[in-house]
């Protein structure tokens, strides 16, 4: 008895003994009656004709079979589609004509290098930048070749042999201004607007 208590005791504890709750009988009630059941002695009715083809809406129509290529002597096939061989792209109305979507890109793309130029042309006129008329592009560009001559004379002047410090520094100097000039010079050459800070 005492086992039997310990059991009991446990089963409460492990939730296992709990009174059901009592749940009341659901009513069915039928509101269409369903028809009966024939009897053995009626035969179902046969023969009557009907507008549909049975037959041929059953039978089904077998598939065309792809047409395919053999691409290999080894006998490995492909779809004539896929091969390449059929000229499915180049029969296309819109065929070698440029697509919808690369016209557009090419408008926006131009419309964005229209803007950006604006952009630069409020930025220079804003920073006050001066357009350098060509009188006075010559007139720099003839200072920028005198004042190479006048470099290049000195370079000349210099001895064939140098041997202290200072001269080759003057030498390495005297480089260094002509490479400057004639980058100068070119630039002038090259490019017929230039714009210079008006202060």
């Amino acid at each position: 008895s005492r086992q039997k208590a310990s059991t009991i005791a446990f089963q409460r504890k492990s939730g296992r003994l709990k009174n059901p709750r009592y749940t009341p009988p659901s009513k069915h009630v039928r509101t269409v009656r369903k028809p009966p059941v024939p009897l053995r002695t009626e035969v179902p009715l046969m023969g009557i004709p009907t507008k549909k083809a049975c037959l041929n809406t059953t039978v089904m129509v077998p598939k065309k079979p792809h047409p395919t290529i053999v691409d290999s002597n080894k006998g490995s096939k492909q779809l004539l589609e896929n091969s390449g061989l059929v000229p499915k792209y180049s029969r296309k109305k819109d065929y070698g004509q440029v697509p919808e979507y690369l016209l557009q890109r090419n408008e926006e793309e131009r419309i964005a290098q229209e803007r950006h130029e604006d952009f630069l042309k409020e930025q220079r006129e804003q920073a006050s930048m001066k357009n350098l008329s060509e009188e006075e592009r010559q007139a720099v560009l003839e200072t920028l070749k005198k004042n190479w001559d006048k470099v290049h004379h000195e370079y000349q002047c210099l001895p064939l042999i140098i041997e202290t410090l200072s001269r080759k520094t003057h030498k390495l100097r005297l480089e260094e201004a002509m490479t400057q000039l004639e980058r100068d010079i070119n630039l002038f050459e090259r490019f017929k607007t230039i714009y210079i800070p008006s202060n």
